[in-house]
């Protein structure tokens, strides 16, 4: 089985404390766009798990991409196998269409698209997925929604597809880990209201864009993002922001005639750059 798979932004995305296990809590509104990996999943008679992968030189270069038992995407298999208690196995094959270390979401939303393919190929249910990855379960269903806790807390709001996006990456990125370190020592940041962003998604879609935001910005200072942002507002873009914890940043455009030249203008300066749309869903099947 094969299936295209999502990508995702972070219309607004804020860190609100830390839990007493370590990890930060968020308050986020994320959203599925058409910017895509490719995953096929086969069955196999033995209980193996093998990885493969189709990596761009251009993404291969800012982040090495594991095409064994580190991918998420085979942990997922695996888990999916044991839980269901299955002695069979499967070969992954995974063709990357997002960047890496972008805050798209990339390795997440293909463990989702394997627990997707391996359900429909075995008839299995998915077992909670938050085990394999916090994001994970957003990537189960895709759309728009306002995500809380440590990813695990999702609450569909409006659709919000539709929408033409540029979304640009230079070479630069930084790792989560140290994101999060960086936003612990931030003093006075500037958090962006995430509460009226889910108010106007849900009540006054065009005017959403004027609550985008993203703590991480203050955080990771990165030159690249300045200048992607820089670029998108003087081609017209009504609000451009960086996601997740860095370094892709998208922009929002009013009609793809401006958004089309705004990507050609960053992709002759080096970066990746991509026009596409929100959507609703995460996974479209091929075969």
């Amino acid at each position: 089985m094969k299936v295209k798979t999502a990508a995702k932004v972070n219309l607004a995305l804020d860190v609100v404390g830390r839990l007493n296990h370590g990890y930060h809590a968020i308050e986020s509104v994320f959203q599925t766009v058409g910017i895509y990996d490719e995953v096929t999943v086969e069955l196999i008679d033995d209980p193996r798990i093998e990885v493969s992968c189709d990596v761009p030189e251009m993404f291969a270069s800012s982040d090495t991409i594991p095409c064994d038992e580190h991918n998420i995407a085979y942990k997922a298999a695996q888990y999916f196998l044991n839980r269901n208690g299955m002695g069979t196995g499967c070969r992954i094959h995974i063709g990357k269409g997002i960047p890496s270390q972008a805050g798209m979401g990339g390795g997440s939303t293909d463990a989702a698209a394997v627990l997707y393919c391996l359900h429909k190929l075995t008839g299995k249910d998915i077992p909670p997925a938050d085990s394999v990855g916090a994001d994970v379960p957003f990537f189960l269903t895709g759309g728009t929604a306002y995500v809380t806790g440590i990813g695990e807390s999702i609450e569909p709001i409006a659709d919000y597809s539709g929408r033409i996006l540029v979304i640009a990456k230079g070479s630069e990125g930084v790792s989560t880990g140290e994101a999060y370190a960086r936003i612990d020592k931030l003093i006075k940041p500037k958090h962006p209201d995430t509460d009226a962003l889910v108010e106007a998604v849900n009540n006054a879609p065009d005017e959403a864009y004027k609550y985008f935001g993203n703590l991480f910005e203050e955080a990771v200072d990165l030159h690249e993002v300045d200048d992607i942002k820089a670029s998108m507002i003087a081609c017209g873009a009504l609000s451009a922001v960086m996601t997740g914890s860095g370094s892709a940043v998208f922009g929002l455009f009013e009609e793809r005639g401006s958004a089309e030249k705004c990507a050609e203008k960053l992709a002759a300066s080096g970066y990746f750059a991509q026009v596409c749309e929100t959507v609703g869903t995460s996974f479209i099947e091929i075969e």
